[in-house]
This record gives C-alpha cells, sequence and structure tokens, in this order.
C-alpha cells in the first residue's frame, strides 16, 4: 500500500496542473519564509503542499472537489494530527495568485498550538481564507 502510494506522489510530482505549477513557482526555496515540500505522505493521503515545521498543507482542487465529503474526511484526518489545512480553487490560483499568497503568508506567521493528546490544533480549512 505505502509503496503504492509513493509511486503515485512521484507521478503527481512530474504531471503538475498549471495551478500547482504556478503556486510552487512562488513558494518553493523559502519565498514565503517557510519550506514547503510538494506531494508528500501523510498517512494514506498525499497532500499537494505541505510545510511541515508550520504543520500547514495548501490543498489545490479542481471542480471535483466541489462539496466532496472524501474531502472533509481527509481534512479531520490532517487536523487531527495538529495540520492546519487551506484549500483553494485552481481557477483562483489562476486568476489571483497575489491573494493566494497572503492567505498563505498570513497562516505561515501563525504560531503552532500544541497539540493534546495527539489530536492537534482544529485548524482551519479554508477557500479564500474564508473557512469552508
Amino acid at each position: 500500500m505505502k509503496s503504492r502510494l509513493i509511486k503515485h506522489a512521484q507521478i503527481l510530482r512530474k504531471n503538475m496542473t498549471d495551478a500547482e505549477r504556478l503556486l510552487w513557482s512562488r513558494i518553493r526555496a523559502k519565498q514565503l519564509g517557510a519550506k514547503f515540500r510538494r506531494q508528500q505522505l501523510i498517512g494514506s493521503y498525499v497532500v499537494d503542499f505541505i510545510c511541515f515545521n508550520k504543520k500547514l498543507i495548501i490543498e489545490l482542487d479542481g471542480g471535483q472537489h466541489y462539496e466532496n465529503d472524501k474531502d472533509v474526511q481527509r481534512d479531520n484526518f490532517l487536523k487531527a494530527r495538529g495540520y492546519r489545512v487551506l484549500r483553494f480553487w485552481n481557477n483562483e490560483v489562476m486568476r489571483n495568485i497575489e491573494g493566494v499568497l497572503e492567505v498563505i503568508r498570513e497562516n505561515v506567521t501563525l504560531p503552532l498550538i500544541p497539540s493534546r493528546q495527539g489530536r492537534g490544533n482544529s485548524g482551519s480549512t479554508s477557500r479564500q481564507g474564508r473557512g469552508k
């Protein structure tokens, strides 16, 4: 199972969407003051972008993610492990990259909330920084 997920993550890294490519060009190499990695495994999930030091995950979504229950389950799993999850629509990244970067920048500067008994902070799942 894990080797299959690793292979899937490698394929995703090689075949980024236009939105992922644009965002990656703006967050890589600590441009926002934090190191991000792309297509990383967390449990049985592959997340789009993650800053391990800040426990921050960024997910970019296409139309297939609209009101998707699997995304809610996934976000709950990640939040239970202390991660904050930010979600942005692909078209939002393409049309308003500066606004997306501002939301990410704000979240990078937030202090970490220590996890309690493995439950972590509640985090926030946002679209355009509004919460889901």
